[in-house]
């Protein structure tokens, strides 16, 4: 059996032009100075962060309360960890030089035992490792271990490093199996994610144990944030917090081997399925490979959109139950979004399989990228699938919604998630063991890898997702022998493939998504086409809300109806099943994107007349459609947004 694919260094992959690059300059150049702002409180008319603050008297630099969520450390470290992958591949000595300060202030904040969280070192010392459940401090580590690592990767320098090897020597001597250390578990799963990272980069097999411990942990009897819960007197973070959260909106409703569905807080789950098949990984646990398995089939057959949005339900940020999955309602947070790609990734290492791939591409074009603007200084929390604003604004189970990007949140965990995903996206396009590189993403690149000692360059040569074209470039100094695969998206029904001008007979080579290649490689030129005509995509029939119901996709990008081409009252367009609908590609529109064009009907308001209710049958006129992709809509004029047609049989 051939090895698990593992991710390609960020080092080695350069983009350089399409979506993807574009979005990856876009994080470097607007959203990491954008913010550092907002972390810094100097972004007028927002919700102030007060994070960086928050060290700043932790260490004693500063005098005054701690402010802001209590994982406000968070958002430093995943800014941190953006910055750390531009570094990897942008050389910034200035924004070097900020990100040191940055480590040198949280050096400073971190005591003596290794303890580092500024809302317990600041506002309450006594509580330490006493609220798992609501209060953050393993999650807060966990994206400062992370952040180290890349921070470490990235330059080389090793204070941040040490610093978080510190405090996970700290936790370690806190929680395990042996007799004297606690037998908890994070509230908010993540460290499991970061412990795997720092075992990878030191070597040491107790960050690997303490990550496999927090997984098993989980889900036992007695459940250990009731006993939590009564050591500390009863006393909640959140006003009744303990009392009115089931356990699995941790995901500790049964161990995670017993778990069989998606449930409880989406982000959490989602970060513990990532977890889980990081250690299933380092470990070889086929029981917790399987358990893996059934937990992605769940998520992705039976509980996602077709934006790979997750987390239907705004109570709890979280999943329900099979199929349920309503638009105008629907939570889909964007770090929902940003955890489906981290599992998507860990699972195709796993297991070799393109419907992995498929989902990490799906979740990234739609459901994430919608979360931030074309500027990058707008954001969204919540990734509805329908809007129209005046519900959003006066209806209180519609509130979550909001009908415009915000510029800043007092919970803003999403946006500088979706920027340390944004800025690593590189190395996401390959995976490589020793035998064999995946192509998993189709973006334009240039990059470099080793097989047998020899290096080989690849370049993509793409205006991916908009183009079907794609171009390979293979080059070695010597011949050289290994596994191309190349992924065939479960969206695409036709495809082409040449090798050096040669047709390739695709149903030959293809293996669970993947047309796969083995050869002596030197002076090579590959030209994959994956034909993109516009789709009509139906849903289930057990998905209710969308019975009657059609949606639009090209290539991996879901399409969505704004008010702004079509007119208001959106629900009421319907498209027929013989609609000839068209792909064009606007260079000046949205940062050049290709939108869809046809004709539909829409029920007219002046043949049914002024009754509210008749027995006057309503009269359909035909009308001209444009649909833009749906992560870019709200990018001009606020209105309705809807991504399921009616469906006119």
């Amino acid at each position: 059996m051939k090895k698990h694919l593992k991710k390609v260094d960020l080092k080695n992959v350069k983009l350089n032009a399409g979506l993807l690059a574009q979005k990856n300059k876009l994080v470097r150049k607007e959203v990491i100075p954008y913010q550092w702002q907002a972390l810094n409180d100097e972004l007028p008319d927002t919700e102030p962060s007060h994070a960086v603050e928050n060290f700043k008297i932790a260490a004693g630099r500063s005098e005054g309360e701690f402010k802001g969520m209590v994982f406000q450390d968070s958002d430093v470290a995943k800014w941190l960890e953006a910055v750390a992958y531009q570094l990897t591949v942008n050389s910034d000595p200035e924004l070097e030089k900020r990100a040191d300060e940055v480590i040198d202030l949280i050096g400073e904040a971190q005591q003596e035992d290794g303890y580092l969280n500024t809302y317990f070192i600041v506002k309450e010392p006594e509580m330490k490792w006493k609220n798992l459940a609501e209060c953050h401090e393993l999650y807060c580590a966990g994206h400062l271990i992370e952040a180290a690592v890349a921070y470490y990767k990235a330059t080389g320098k090793d204070k941040f490093l040490n610093i978080m090897q510190k405090n996970a020597d700290l936790i370690e001597s806190k929680f395990g199996p042996e007799a004297d250390k606690l037998k908890g578990y994070p509230g908010h799963q993540e460290i499991e994610l970061a412990l795997i990272k720092l075992y990878e980069v030191s070597g040491k097999e107790k960050y690997r144990d303490l990550a496999k411990f927090f997984i098993d942990q989980r889900g036992k009897d007695p459940f250990y944030f009731d006993q939590e819960w009564e050591e500390r007197g009863k006393i909640d973070h959140w006003d009744d917090f303990h009392q009115n959260v089931k356990r699995d909106y941790y995901q500790a409703h049964a161990p995670v081997r017993e778990q069989k569905a998606a449930a409880g807080h989406a982000v959490r789950a989602l970060y513990m399925y990532s977890g889980m098949a990081d250690v299933a990984r380092v470990t070889g646990d086929q029981s917790l490979i399987g358990a893996c398995k059934q937990l992605w089939d769940n998520t992705t057959s039976k509980q996602m959109y077709i934006t790979g949005g997750t987390g239907s339900s705004v109570q709890g940020e979280s999943f329900t139950f099979d199929y349920d999955l309503p638009n105008d309602t629907a939570y889909t947070e964007t770090c929902a979004a940003v955890a489906l790609v981290f599992f998507a990734q860990r699972m195709l290492h796993l297991e070799k399989k393109g419907e992995y791939a498929d989902i990490m591409e799906k979740a990234l074009y739609n459901g994430a990228l919608s979360g931030m603007s074309q500027n990058g200084k707008r954001f969204f929390y919540v990734n509805p699938l329908e809007v129209q604003p005046e519900v959003c604004e006066q209806r209180e189970d519609h509130k979550h919604v909001k009908p415009k990007r915000q510029k800043w949140f007092g919970c803003a965990c999403c946006p500088p998630n979706l920027a340390r995903l944004l800025a690593s996206i590189g190395s996401y396009v390959y995976s490589q063991n020793e035998e064999q590189l995946f192509v998993n993403l189709y973006a334009d690149n240039q990059s470099e890898f080793e097989f047998k000692g020899q290096n080989v360059e690849v370049s993509q040569k793409t205006n991916y997702p908009w183009d079907e074209e794609i171009e390979i470039k293979l080059k070695a100094e010597k011949e050289v022998e290994f596994e191309l695969a190349l992924r065939i998206p479960g969206w695409c029904r036709k495809a082409a493939l040449q090798l050096n001008g040669k047709n390739i007979d695709l149903t030959e080579i293809i293996e669970a998504g993947y047309a796969k290649i083995k050869r002596k490689w030197q002076k090579d030129r590959i030209k994959l086409i994956l034909k993109m005509p516009v789709e009509k995509i139906y849903a289930n029939p057990e998905v209710r809300e969308d019975i009657g119901k059609v949606s639009l996709q090209r290539g991996p990008i879901v399409y969505a109806l704004e008010e702004v081409d079509n007119g208001k009252n959106l629900p009421a367009v319907y498209l027929a099943d013989d609609a000839e609908l068209k792909a064009e590609y606007k260079e000046d529109l949205l940062g050049g994107v290709t939108v869809v064009k046809g004709s539909a009907y829409k029920l007219d308001k002046d043949s049914f007349g002024s009754s509210l209710y008749s027995t006057q049958k309503p009269e359909f006129k035909q009308i001209e459609i444009q649909a833009v992709p749906y992560y870019t809509w709200d990018n001009r004029e606020s209105g309705e947004m809807l991504v399921w047609l009616n469906r006119k049989i």
